[in-house]
């Protein structure tokens, strides 16, 4: 069934790639690193003390960060579709592909002095790859301060400066916004999964001043930071914009769009009646993924709910 499907893809999805600093951080930091606003386990293993030099990333967006400061210091990947076409990565090896666990044996070759990792999906390597000396981090990223946070940590794990990268993370907003515009996401029909304020698509919403319907609901969810509607509720939210999220592997845009309208409460919302119904990519509005993937989606949001012209 296709939303039994999703639920397991978003949970798997969101527990692979999002990496974060102000959450879940399993290592204790060496002091200079220690001025953020990540959560630190005293009891876990220090990272290194001096300037990493071969970083194995087992998440797009850490390994994306790391050859954005120096992509010099990235010796090992995690398999991507979003980094298929990408000649920044075209050399370097990948411990893992799809939903498979890395390949130890890969990683230890590669001779690493850091592995980044992703809360949950990779939780049970880093503590292995923990037990062989290797230093590691483990983050998740659910809004724009842990991606500020996680880039500036990232550049003093690798000695790298940060400032470049977190400028061009502004150019992604509007300068200013005096829309009122209530929205609602949408990520699947059986059941309907929207993201509330703990979510990233939640907070990055917020970033653009728009109102996200779902914001405050609180719920019982399958995925953290997703609350499920009725047909009820998201008519009596009404808004005045729907955005909707196909799963990564979709094979068509149209595939979600499609299955709601036959739902007998979709003619009736207004959003549907001003034909204001965007359809997104799963990576940058969902699941971060990479920096050119949410500046694609930061791009489409304002020029969709607000007219501006991609730059």
């Amino acid at each position: 069934m296709y939303h039994r499907w999703l639920l397991s893809a978003l949970a798997f999805f969101l527990s692979v790639t999002l990496v974060a600093c102000n959450t879940a951080s399993t290592q204790k930091l060496p002091r200079k690193v220690a001025n953020t606003t990540e959560t630190i386990n005293a009891n876990s293993q220090q990272l290194p003390k001096k300037s990493a030099t071969r970083v194995v990333a087992l998440s797009s967006l850490s390994a994306d960060i790391i050859v954005q400061l120096d992509q010099t210091k990235i010796v090992g990947i995690t398999g991507s579709k979003l980094f298929k076409d990408d000649s920044r990565f075209k050399n370097i090896p990948r411990v893992s592909e799809g939903q498979n666990a890395p390949n130890l044996e890969k990683i230890v070759a590669l001779k690493p002095d850091l592995v980044i990792g992703a809360e949950g999906f990779s939780s049970i390597p880093i503590q292995k790859i923990k037990q062989l000396g290797i230093p590691t981090l483990l983050t998740q990223v659910n809004n724009w301060e842990s991606l500020e946070n996680l880039t500036k940590t990232l550049a003093k794990l690798i000695d790298a400066d940060p400032q470049p990268l977190l400028n061009r993370y502004k150019t992604f907003l509007p300068n200013q916004s005096n829309q009122s515009l209530t929205a609602l996401v949408l990520v699947s029909r059986q059941p309907i999964l929207a993201p509330n304020k703990n979510s990233w698509a939640g907070d990055v919403l917020m970033k653009l001043q728009v109102k996200n319907v779902a914001a405050e609901l609180q719920g019982k969810s399958p995925v953290g930071g997703y609350v499920t509607l009725s047909a009820e509720k998201v008519l009596e939210a009404n808004p005045e914009v729907i955005i909707l999220v196909n799963p990564p592997q979709a094979n068509s845009e149209a595939g979600l769009l499609d299955s709601l309208k036959n739902e007998p409460f979709w003619k009736q919302l207004q959003a549907t009646q001003k034909n204001r119904i965007y359809v997104f990519d799963y990576y940058g509005l969902v699941n971060p993924g990479s920096i050119d993937a949410i500046e694609k989606a930061c791009q489409q949001l304002k020029q969709d709910l607000f007219g501006l012209e991609r730059s």
